[in-house]
């Protein structure tokens, strides 16, 4: 008997992740590319409405973002890192996503777009790798910033 429900608990556990599988790679490079869009600018509105919890439930478990001068690996070393981008009354940056391309399999994403300083001037550029989970939520697994783009002549 104790064979049978580990046999049930096995098969269980196989069908559950295959429906996260399934579910992951419901809906078409179009959708996926605006629920990348719309993650990224929740993700940036968590700085701007100076919420650290929300900006840790965007950031993926094993993620790497890129600092100055190291990489933090994993979210509890991203958010130490970032902690104080989130002190203060008013958001030291901002950023906005203006481009997102997605992968065919719908599994991951790239988002990339301008990081702004108080003032409005762009002074760099995002670089984002999305990761869509099990549970269909879109995270950062990579993160990486880089110089503004040139001036348009």
């Amino acid at each position: 008997m104790a064979g049978l429900w580990t046999a049930v608990r096995v098969a269980a556990a196989g069908l559950v992740a295959m429906s996260g599988a399934v579910m992951a790679q419901s809906g078409t490079p179009q959708s996926w590319q605006a629920e990348v869009f719309a993650a990224e600018r929740a993700f940036a509105k968590s700085m701007a409405e100076r919420d650290f919890a929300a900006f840790g439930r965007h950031v993926a478990a094993d993620t790497v973002f890129f600092g100055s001068a190291q990489a933090h690996r994993g979210r509890d070393a991203v958010l130490v890192a970032w902690k104080p981008f989130f002190d203060g009354p008013a958001a030291p940056f901002s950023w906005e996503p203006d481009q997102v391309e997605v992968l065919a399999s719908g599994q991951l994403a790239l988002s990339s777009g301008p990081v702004r300083n108080p003032q409005g001037q762009v002074v760099a550029r995002f670089n984002s790798i999305w990761m869509r989970e099990a549970d269909g939520r879109w995270r950062v697994v990579f993160d990486k910033g880089s110089p503004a783009d040139p001036p348009a002549k």
